[in-house]
């Protein structure tokens, strides 16, 4: 077992030394988007003051140092998941724009009505409009895994949906309301014994957990630098080199293309294919610094990490009669609940006044919480930067706030 130093890794962090409303900030909204360290900054930085140019483009310096370090970003993704090159990553903006240009690129041409589709209950709306709109377009039959009462996957009933039929499942790896790790080794390989492709949204599980596309086997993968300490606007779909070949480009334009004539044009080698126009560059490079920093400090400390810290905090909570958890007890560091008699808005509001940062709402998983029978959760999500004594202050001020919603309600 591994431990990591997380004061160490703080100092890294400026905006960790912020205060919010007299107070310093306790950022555990990692979910939705973490935080970046100044190395992620100063890569972008040293790229748009010393290298800025398009890429592909031109044959001076800037354009070559430029082209040399977006390639060099796609490799360090590449050894990051274990892909068998570096042909096989595409950036996009985000793991919603990856998915929807499986949705498009593959779906519209290799399905037709009658085909199925599998998703789950707990994915991400951005795992789940894209096959709705297939459905509705193309009438393929779209189906849900549905979950136990601690928010695991029903795998016999997964098993039960699967079918000649079937042309794709797509699965959140990590759900981002329960934190439960869904076993996407056993999803990946029951769909191709039935010939289907698998889709792992990543989304959650990139920043936490050493990723091995070539040990679990799947189609695609999708995640987010923003997540991960990177950028925004920097996504990333990994795909089967085969399946890239055969599928049509999401977006046409500038340099996707490899000729163009008045009849027709043809398509650019991999992964350029399916980058169409001027590329997020920074981005892109920005997204490399975050895994070099990531890998200094090892996806598997980092894993170990977070979990002690929802395992602290968990049980902390459960002793908190007011406090309603969902999700099983082995997870990654989020924690999703609801707190009696107190909206999840209000909930994070308070928090706020005494500046910690969480979530409220559905977190994008509106049929996940109707599953619940609730409308919305509040959600602490840990990373690599936060404490046991953030835990401590998370969790004294939720009793504050319970305490002070009692005595509101007495008088």
């Amino acid at each position: 077992m591994c431990k990591i130093d997380v004061d160490r890794i703080r100092k890294d962090f400026p905006i960790l030394n912020r205060e919010i409303n007299g107070h310093k900030l306790i950022y555990l909204d990692n979910a939705a988007t973490s935080q970046r360290p100044w190395q992620v900054a100063q890569a972008v930085y040293d790229f748009y003051t010393k290298h800025n140019a398009n890429i592909h483009r031109g044959l001076h310096t800037l354009s070559e140092e430029a082209t040399e370090m977006y390639e060099e970003a796609h490799r360090a993704v590449k050894e990051f998941i274990n892909a068998r090159t570096w042909e096989e990553i595409i950036f996009t903006r985000n793991t919603t724009e990856a998915i929807n240009l499986v949705a498009y690129s593959l779906g519209v041409r290799r399905f037709k009505p009658g085909d199925e589709i599998i998703i789950t209950m707990m994915e991400h709306h951005s795992n789940m409009v894209p096959w709705q709109m297939l459905k509705d377009l193309y009438g393929i039959k779209l189906h849900y895994i549905k979950l136990r009462p601690d928010g695991t996957l029903d795998l016999e009933h997964y098993r039960s949906l699967l079918s000649p039929n079937t042309k794709l499942v797509s699965v959140a790896h990590v759900s981002n309301v329960l934190g439960v790790i869904n076993p996407v080794k056993e999803i990946i390989k029951l769909a191709h014994d039935v010939g289907a492709l698998v889709l792992i949204d990543a989304a959650q599980s990139a920043p936490h957990l050493k990723l091995d596309v070539q040990d679990i086997d799947c189609d695609f993968m999708a995640f987010s630098g923003h997540k991960m300490l990177g950028p925004t606007g920097i996504g990333v779909l990994y795909g089967k080199k085969e399946l890239l070949e055969e599928m049509d480009p999401f977006l046409r334009g500038g340099d996707m293309i490899k000729q163009v004539k008045i009849e027709g044009a043809s398509w650019n080698d991999l992964p350029w294919k399916f980058e169409a126009g001027t590329s997020n560059i920074a981005g892109g490079i920005g997204l490399k610094a975050a895994i070099e920093y990531l890998q200094n400090i090892g996806m598997d400390c980092i894993f170990e990490h977070e979990k002690a810290l929802a395992k602290y905090t968990i049980n902390k909570l459960k002793e908190i009669e007011e406090v309603k958890l969902f999700g099983p007890e082995e997870r990654i560091g989020v924690i999703s609940f609801i707190v009696e008699g107190i909206s999840p808005d209000l909930v994070g509001i308070a928090m706020n006044e005494k500046g910690i940062a969480i979530r409220t709402g559905c977190h994008c998983a509106q049929p996940l919480h109707e599953f619940f029978g609730i409308r919305g959760t509040a959600r602490a999500s840990f990373y690599l930067y936060n404490t046991f004594e953030e835990a401590d202050k998370f969790i004294e001020r939720l009793k504050e706030i319970i305490a002070q919603s009692k005595k509101i309600n007495v008088i």
